[in-house]
């Protein structure tokens, strides 16, 4: 019987080591990502049925809602993609790094962070208590890569309209 269970445990970590290889970080925070939207979806549908507000059209609704997130988030990837096609190959820009990944894992984080606070807003429909540190940790995190985002793209702004010194 041990043997069973070890074997187990080492096929569970290969799966998770293969996948974590072939994705990396990013590939993790996408499986979170795409997690935290189905819990939620769950956690939505059963505090509605809970109270008795389920409803077929708000639950397409809340899909919808979702696909729409994903959307954002693949336009989001797409814009990094082609950023990173310019600044890498643009001739006599040479930058410290290579640009990769910045805008796509902000959206995704924010998106994360709206999806974790409607779990918790549901569990609480649902009847657990939600502790306080744990709502203001959300909102804090919401409020770090809204700022994060608002900088990422202020410098721009702040650059191209800046006037020109004599």
């Amino acid at each position: 019987m041990a043997d069973k269970i070890t074997e187990a445990k080492a096929a569970v970590a290969l799966v998770l080591g293969a996948i974590s290889s072939a994705l990396g970080w990013f590939g993790w925070l996408m499986v979170l990502y795409i997690f935290s939207m189905v819990a939620d979806w769950i956690t939505g549908s059963a505090a509605a049925m809970k109270n008795g507000e389920w409803s077929s059209t708000r639950s397409k609704d809340g899909i919808w809602h979702k696909v729409g997130s994903i959307i954002i988030v693949m336009v989001a990837a797409m814009f990094d993609v082609l950023i990173g096609s310019l600044i890498n190959h643009i001739p006599g820009i040479t930058l410290p790094f290579t640009y990769n990944i910045i805008l796509c894992p902000v959206v995704t984080v924010w998106y994360m962070v709206a999806e974790l606070g409607s779990i918790a807003e549901n569990a609480a429909k649902l009847g657990a208590p939600v502790p306080g540190f744990l709502r203001k940790a959300i909102q804090t995190l919401h409020e770090i890569t809204d700022a994060t985002g608002e900088a990422m793209t202020r410098a721009e702004h702040e650059k191209e309209n800046k006037p020109e010194q004599e």
